[in-house]
């Protein structure tokens, strides 16, 4: 049964920019509601409240629905999540497992139920909170390509259907050609071919998503973007939204406008990495963070640390734990290394740091479980980011000003990672852990140092344009709701 949650978050003060448009807004258009449907997962959802939060600075009502196993982990982690107030409000439904089942080891089957029974549990939980969606002014229904049944729940209900793509405008055009079968990316059977797209460098097999490789190992995922691009072909998808912003992927972007349109709307990322107000951010957390990493960042030497995190989900063989141990302590700069508590293991070694790593790093680095990263990669001790090369992490790089080292392992880590290297050149690929060390001395201190930092630099100024008042990312956004009002009132 769907169930309803109690979870809030605080409403942000509007900006000077923003209270002048929605002081102008008459009272009718205030009632308009928004439901966004994220996957419960801590960066699918803060991504998705960002974006809420740019709506409801616009006058929209907003509220954000996902799974009981997202309140679970809150409550778990955050006592702040169950008391605090808010204008976006969470809903909950059943994704068809116990709270106890592991979802992260049997993935494929926690899609596979989320798919089976999701769609009903939602659809009654959209019964129960608006009745009729229609006379509810229930304006639009957003969804992410994880949950790409949502598009049939909106059609069942009768509410337009809106698309937020939360990986680069890149990756959206490769997939959209892949399943379109607008290019021939057989040719890529053949490791030294190249594949040439519109918008994007020439792409080798290493710089492709795992999932339109002919080796793809991950079924249930790929099936999700398969059923994703299949209701865009069918235009169950009236807009596709995307965590980006044009200046950023302007050709790509560019590329698409005659084919499936994507919008920029981001950088969806805390307001502290656009020179905002810290307390406005609306993100929430499903890991408790160790405070001590910023104690200790404000100890070190500015632009001295090396920052080291490969994301919630990735937990590395001990092999590479110990290749980046290594390469930590012989570039000999203060670090900073995100590594999971053992109970994240499934493997003897897995993930967990060579024995007496610690110890002898004691006077050098700091390890933590989990850390505040907005906080950290703003922090001016920071020198660069070694990252698995996920989308919010790179777009959280970007707003920083930082470059970085991608150490890429799956889905769309490669082509992210091609991005970062022969696009927006604000980093480089580290081929191997073995050469870590190497790959931190050019970064800091090789012949393209410069280079990165001063195009780090400027991408982090153009994308807090592109968030302001008039700005690529803002007329977006104003474009969208001005469609959805448009829609209601015709």
């Amino acid at each position: 049964m769907a169930m309803e949650g109690n979870v809030r978050f605080l409403k942000r003060k509007p900006t000077k920019t923003e209270n002048a448009p929605t002081a102008l807004m008459d009272e009718t258009q205030k009632q308009h509601h928004v439901l966004m449907v994220a996957f419960a997962s801590q960066g699918h959802m803060n991504t998705m409240l960002r974006l809420g939060m740019k709506l409801f600075s616009k006058g929209i009502n907003v509220k954000l629905a996902t799974t009981e196993i997202a309140r679970h982990r809150m409550l778990r982690y955050s006592s702040a999540a169950a008391d605090s107030a808010s204008g976006i409000e969470l809903l909950y439904y059943s994704d068809g497992l116990s709270i106890d089942f592991d979802r992260r080891t049997h993935l494929d089957c926690y899609m596979e139920s989320l798919a089976k029974f999701g769609p009903a549990n939602l659809s009654n939980l959209i019964k129960q909170r608006y009745g009729n969606p229609g006379s509810a002014n229930l304006l639009c229904i957003i969804a992410n390509p994880f949950v790409p049944w949502v598009a049939n729940v909106a059609a069942e209900h009768g509410v337009p259907c809106a698309l937020l793509w939360i990986q680069p405008c890149a990756l959206y055009g490769i997939y959209y050609r892949f399943y379109n079968k607008l290019n021939s990316f057989q040719i890529l059977t053949c490791p030294e071919m190249r594949l040439e797209l519109p918008g994007l460098p020439l792409l080798g097999m290493q710089d492709l998503p795992s999932f339109v490789l002919p080796n793809n190992p991950f079924g249930s995922v790929e099936k999700l973007l398969y059923e994703a691009f299949l209701a865009l072909s069918m235009n169950k998808f009236k807009w596709v939204l995307a965590n980006s912003f044009y200046e950023l992927e302007r050709d790509v972007v560019d590329s698409m406008s005659e084919l499936c349109p994507i919008r920029p709307v981001g950088p969806l990322v805390p307001p502290l990495m656009l020179g905002q107000d810290r307390e406005d951010d609306v993100g929430i957390e499903m890991w408790r963070s160790d405070e001590r990493c910023i104690e200790w960042l404000d100890r070190q030497r500015q632009s001295s640390v090396i920052y080291v995190s490969f994301g919630s989900i990735l937990v590395l063989p001990a092999e590479l734990m110990e290749n980046i141990a290594t390469g930590l302590m012989n570039a000999r700069h203060p670090f900073l290394w995100v590594v999971k508590p053992p109970e994240w293991s499934t493997k003897d070694g897995e993930g967990q740091l060579p024995l007496g790593f610690q110890e002898e790093t004691k006077e050098q680095g700091l390890v933590v479980p989990w850390c505040p990263q907005p906080r950290v990669l703003s922090h001016p001790a920071i020198a660069c980011f070694v990252t698995h090369c996920r989308w919010n992490s790179i777009l959280e790089t970007v707003c920083s000003g930082m470059p970085l080292i991608a150490y890429l392992q799956w889905t769309d880590q490669p082509a992210n990672a091609k991005l970062i290297e022969d696009v927006f050149k604000t980093g480089v690929r580290l081929r191997s852990a073995r050469e870590l060390d190497e790959c931190i001395e050019d970064i800091l201190a090789g012949p393209r140092s410069e280079e990165f930092r001063n195009n780090a630099v400027a991408l982090k100024e153009v994308a807090r344009k592109a968030v302001g008042h008039g700005g690529s990312s803002d007329r977006n956004v104003q474009l969208f709701v001005d469609e959805l009002t448009e829609n209601a009132s015709g």
